[in-house]
């Protein structure tokens, strides 16, 4: 009930956000259950069909924890503790909200997915689907639900992981891991070549090192736009954006390995392109993902926004002008461009050169 309360009481941003996740997750049911429809109709190769569908479930994940941390709903606050509100409760309320979500999205998916294939009429597009999703063959039931339980179950749970408390670490820490786990990827897409299954888990890799490497990188631009005798505006723009290197780090990270994906199949389209196994609904689980990611990134932004609140008024009660803290926040987008499209850029070559070996 606490969590549903939260909900209904949420300011529309809130909602919005929650919205966003919800179709995040009814793209990924969707997805899932052609995956099942197909593997009914050809049990043959079904397995990879299923591996390259958790691209874009891990995606949905990674977007509604970034949501649900974002959630002011989220946030302990003085006092609360004695209504029982404690850091364990509004956690809980939480994960509930984001399981609330993603089953919404679900049962969506469910929906529109029974009726492009014919089994629900009376509305448009009545099973205009059907050869798409195989509809001469019965879907299962139960190993449909299973699938549809992922997003929720998932969400939720990284929901209650992401939100414990824990010890805050340095956004160098994890850089030489970051770093050593990209360069593990680009070394398993050389030796497994256009194999479907090498070049998945190549860039899984890659995208957990860029994730991991993300705050240092971050931290470092900061570092960058403060050096050479910095005035007093690179010297705001640099420290803020060291102090939210931690916080948009590992979405930043995801993104550049989400573009690095995309520009390794525009440079690969010429020879048969990637070998992804979803069919038709490739290119939308591409989207999916990278949509998925870019909305973390912005998620991940106004949650470091929302932590900065006490620090931007400090600054216009000392008489800091408004134009100065909007010039410092398109200085420090800047100093991110111009780091991570090379790298994004870098690591797509690389890719492309261990591929066409």
């Amino acid at each position: 009930m606490l969590a549903l309360r939260l909900a209904r009481g949420s300011r529309p941003a809130v909602q919005l956000r929650r919205l966003l996740v919800a179709a995040a997750s009814a793209g990924t049911g969707f997805l899932l259950l052609y995956v099942l429809a197909g593997a009914v109709a050809r049990p043959a190769g079904s397995f990879p069909r299923l591996v390259w569908a958790l691209v874009p479930l891990a995606a949905t994940v990674h977007f509604a924890v970034a949501v649900a941390r974002a959630d002011p709903a989220t946030r302990p606050r003085e006092g609360m503790d004695a209504a029982g509100l404690g850091r364990v409760r509004l956690t809980l309320a939480a994960a509930i909200s984001t399981a609330l979500a993603c089953t919404l999205g679900s049962a969506l998916a469910l929906a529109v997915f029974l009726h492009l294939r014919g089994d629900l009429s009376g509305l448009p597009f009545d099973g205009s689907g059907a050869r798409l999703l195989h509809a001469e063959q019965p879907l299962p039931l139960a190993a449909a639900l299973t699938l549809l339980a992922l997003v929720p179950v998932t969400a939720s749970a990284a929901t209650v992981l992401a939100l414990r408390p824990r010890r805050p670490l340095a956004p160098q820490t994890a850089l030489p891991w970051g770093i050593a786990l990209t360069a593990c990827g680009l070394a398993v897409e050389a030796y497994a070549g256009r194999d479907g299954g090498g070049i998945l888990a190549g860039w899984v890799l890659t995208a957990v090192g860029l994730a991991l490497a993300g705050p240092g990188l971050a931290y470092a631009c900061g570092t960058l736009v403060q050096a050479a005798r910095p005035g007093a505006l690179r010297l705001l723009a640099g420290r803020s954006l060291q102090e939210q290197a931690s916080r948009i780090g590992p979405p930043l990270g995801v993104l550049c390995s989400v573009a690095a994906g995309a520009l390794t199949a525009f440079a690969l389209r010429d020879q048969g392109g990637l070998q992804v196994p979803l069919g038709p609904l490739a290119w939308p689980a591409v989207a999916l993902v990278a949509l998925c990611a870019a909305a973390t990134l912005l998620t991940s932004a106004v949650e470091t926004r929302r932590a900065g609140a006490a620090r931007r008024e400090g600054l216009l009660d000392l008489a800091a002008p408004a134009r100065v803290l909007r010039t410092a926040a398109g200085l420090r987008a800047a100093a991110l461009v111009a780091v991570c499209v090379p790298l994004s850029w870098g690591v797509a070559q690389l890719t492309s050169l261990a591929l066409t070996r």
